[in-house]
């Protein structure tokens, strides 16, 4: 007997074989069991999950010998017939290839007959958005009261193209993408039942690969049963795909952390050699980047069977979250200009400088060879300009320059005296990231008394006084005092304003007010609005 693909032998069966699609499960069967059946079905969704299949669950449930039933029963002529593609009663028109008037007349002219051994005649329209406009409308009026041993049933990845008109006439379903969760578990269950021999962890690469399609996914398997010579290995699975090692992302992640360039474009050249997807591998680094993110809001989150899942806590306290969702956003735009890149590599290794280059208080790049690293100025903020009548023709530009940081570990700074109440400026002096910075710069110091630090935070973030969050913070306040602080964290009724961050915008509007006050008012800006009808349309204070 010729191989059958596992995409067509796992198709499910029955309502109970389907997975993903409760909501439409339960609809449908509670509509038969109760004998409330509509004329007219549409089933929208992506490639792979189920249209078709509902459809032709649907049409055995309508035919099946032992009655209408939400549980076919899978033995009796009819439902064998349709499980063979082979009811004589049940027509599947692809609207691809069938999209003109005249086929959609033949249609609806052989709709007039009765079935010739079922209950109904049921007619499965696949991508039914192909149809011509002329082709919906001739079959507006049998769409709406078809005879009553009719039943259509619509399937489509783009009901946005159907006439409105027709959609109002179908009882409409959407079905969901598959989670990678939920292919995992039915990859499982289809290679066990199979007796092939797999990697658990070869299993989720499929999953996220087959993007909520279980059709792919059984596709996808099927391709690397035969690329493993019958067993399913996670190496073989990523060279198959192209897709990165996790090792390789947390790689990166921690060079970006070192400002270590010289690894970056290491790891880079590495991948390149074992020809990795650069468009797979900025998905991949954005989908963790998430999961970090994920971690330092909600820590609670991440359940404990996570792959990584304590190098994923490590990194949620080393990375600031504004720079975490600065990585998502580099890594989103690189891979969208990817295509405009000289090519893949060169476009990959500029997205992963571009971060690094994005770094907060980043002062040089290390050297990427024998030659020393260039000095990288730093460009202070210019205070107010005062108008002058003229500008001397070159002006040399102050910048001041510092070098790249040194191995050198900082030490702990400590202090046992008493604190000031400069709540922004303790911050500072702490050696404190992650999760504690988070909390730290949205509250407002109230008071510091007998080793009792008060501190509150508006209702809006109050989900920050976490325990978790706040254990960073009292460990770093304990280190720097050289003794144990009890910190009292409250959520405040009214609006909290003095708070770091707080402070840090309201000193970025005041530089921002400078900047263009100052620029307004020069006496070139004067002359060129003057003169040739110029206008400002941007100034930013260089931070």
């Amino acid at each position: 007997m010729a191989y059958q693909v596992l995409a067509r032998k796992w198709r499910p069966r029955t309502f109970a074989e389907l997975a993903g699609q409760a909501h439409v499960v339960r609809a449908l069967s509670n509509a038969l069991t109760q004998n409330r059946l509509h004329h007219a079905y549409l089933f929208t969704g992506t490639r792979g999950v189920g249209k078709t299949t509902v459809a032709r669950i649907l049409a055995k449930a309508l035919n099946c010998e032992t009655g209408i039933t939400a549980t076919p029963c899978g033995v009796c002529s009819a439902c064998t017939q349709i499980d063979a593609g082979r009811f004589v009663d049940l027509l599947e028109l692809d609207a691809a290839s069938n999209t003109g008037i005249d086929n959609m007349r033949e249609v609806l002219d052989n709709a007039q007959y009765a079935p010739s051994v079922g209950r109904y005649k049921v007619y499965i329209i696949d991508e039914v958005h192909m149809l011509s406009k002329a082709a919906f409308n001739s079959m507006l009026k049998t769409l709406e009261e078809p005879p009553e041993h009719v039943k259509f049933i619509l399937a489509t990845t783009d009901p946005q193209k159907i006439p409105i008109t027709v959609l109002s006439r179908c009882l409409q379903f959407n079905l969901k993408q598959m989670s990678p969760e939920l292919v995992r578990e039915h990859l499982t269950k289809v290679l066990t039942a199979e007796a092939i021999e797999f990697e658990p962890a070869a299993l989720p690469l499929i999953a996220r690969a087959a993007q909520g399609s279980m059709r792919d996914a059984l596709s996808l398997l099927d391709q690397a049963i035969a690329y493993g010579s019958g067993v399913v290995l996670a190496e073989t699975v990523q060279s198959m795909l192209g897709t990165i090692d996790q090792r390789y992302l947390f790689d990166i992640l921690h060079a970006l952390i070192n400002q270590d360039g010289k690894a970056l474009l290491s790891l880079a050249d590495d991948m390149a050699t074992r020809s990795i997807a650069f468009d797979a591998a900025l998905q991949d680094l954005a989908a963790l980047l998430q999961h970090i993110a994920l971690v330092q809001i909600v820590p609670d989150a991440l359940s404990t069977d996570t792959p990584n899942r304590d190098a994923l806590m490590a990194l949620a306290q080393q990375l600031d979250p504004q720079i975490v969702q600065l990585y998502y956003q580099i890594s989103l735009h690189g891979r969208r200009d990817l295509a405009l890149a000289p090519d893949e590599f060169a476009g990959f290794s500029m997205t992963l400088l571009r971060m690094l280059a994005f770094y907060p208080q980043a002062t040089a790049i290390p050297a990427t060879s024998a030659r020393a690293a260039p000095i990288i100025p730093v460009p202070t903020i210019p205070a107010p300009v005062t108008p002058t009548p003229a500008i001397p023709a070159s002006q040399p530009a102050a910048t001041s320059a510092v070098t790249a940081p040194t191995s050198t570990p900082v030490p702990i700074p400590t202090n046992t005296g008493e604190f000031d109440g400069n709540w922004s400026s303790l911050i500072n002096q702490l050696t404190l990231g992650g999760l504690g910075r988070m909390l730290a710069v949205q509250c407002e110091f109230i008071s510091f008394e007998q080793n009792t630090m008060r501190l509150c935070v508006s209702a809006e973030h109050k989900h920050l006084i976490a325990k978790s969050y706040q254990d960073k913070l009292n460990d770093s306040l304990n280190n720097y005092f050289n003794r144990p602080i009890r910190l009292d964290i409250s959520v405040a009724t009214a609006a909290v304003a003095n708070t770091p961050i707080q402070q840090k915008n309201d000193a970025r509007a005041e530089r921002q007010i400078q900047a263009e006050a100052s620029i307004n008012a020069h006496p070139y800006t004067q002359a060129a609005i003057a003169q040739l009808d110029a206008s400002v349309q941007n100034i930013q204070p260089i931070d």
